[in-house]
């Protein structure tokens, strides 16, 4: 039995004895090196891997701007669990990030940032705060995190406009942070990255908006072909000099007879 009332529920205060039975630095304790217990410790948890998640999300800078898109898919496991959620985020008017990994982090990440924007609105000073300002700070939040062995699982492109220059650029959880004129997060790395280099690289000054948007679209296609965490249900996000703009969902066409000649799908024996 624990004859110390000061470990019988004590108040979240460490510093706060209202027994005054014990001094705080010689309690006892079962812990290692006699640290002091705390009742709610039992209730402080880690995420230990990400539980319903999103999969990839595709970048692209144009003449004008950036395009950020991602589907409207979070996965619990390996079932197609949500198909109506937004992965895409508006920061503030000039900034636009979108997340793969644990939706449950990522909405963390959502209103650290709305706080941030808010607060940066109540100086009232003229400044606001641009793509750059935004990656950074997220850069430092995700190796923060890491650093604490409590990471937010999440991948995040960051994309913006503002004095007349595009920025894009890549954070994850463990602090990696890179930028291109491509970018692309999970299965997207592999499958569409390749693509977006291929069509974009060279050409970010000549790109218009429509041509980059149908080039996000085609990538976004193939994903869904190739990517069992993907939907053909997507968004996309539009970052110019007028501000930001968050489409409504849109559903690709996609094709599936040719499916049937293939050996091995469906009823086939032979």
């Amino acid at each position: 039995m624990d004859h110390f009332p000061t470990n019988w529920g004590r108040p979240r205060n460490e510093s706060v004895d209202l027994y005054n039975t014990y001094p705080l630095h010689l309690r006892p304790d079962n812990g290692p090196y006699g640290r002091p217990k705390d009742s709610f410790e039992e209730g402080v948890q880690r995420t230990r891997q990400p539980i319903v998640t999103g999969t990839s999300v595709l970048a692209i800078k144009f003449k004008d701007g950036v395009i950020v898109a991602a589907d409207n898919l979070a996965s619990y496991g390996s079932l197609a669990r949500f198909k109506d959620i937004q992965r895409l985020h508006a920061v503030g008017t000039h900034t636009v990030i979108g997340a793969g990994g644990d939706m449950s982090d990522f909405q963390h990440i959502q209103h650290d940032l709305d706080s941030l924007i808010i607060s940066e609105f109540s100086e009232a000073d003229g400044h606001t705060l641009g793509p750059t300002e935004i990656y950074e700070y997220l850069s430092q939040i995700m190796y923060a995190r890491r650093s604490k062995m409590n990471p937010l699982w999440n991948s995040i492109l960051v994309g913006g406009w503002k004095d007349g220059k595009s920025f894009l650029g890549y954070v994850d959880l463990i602090g990696t942070t890179y930028s291109a004129s491509t970018l692309a997060t999970g299965y997207g790395a592999y499958i569409a990255q390749p693509l977006l280099r291929k069509a974009v690289e060279g050409r970010e000054h000549e790109l218009t908006e429509e041509e980059a948007v149908k080039i996000v679209e085609e990538s976004l296609k193939v994903l869904f072909y190739r990517d069992a965490r993907s939907l053909n249900k997507y968004q996309i996000a539009i970052v110019t000099e007028k501000g930001v703009s968050i489409s409504d969902s849109r559903v690709a066409p996609t094709e599936w007879a040719f499916a049937e000649g293939i050996r091995g799908y469906g009823a086939q024996t032979q």
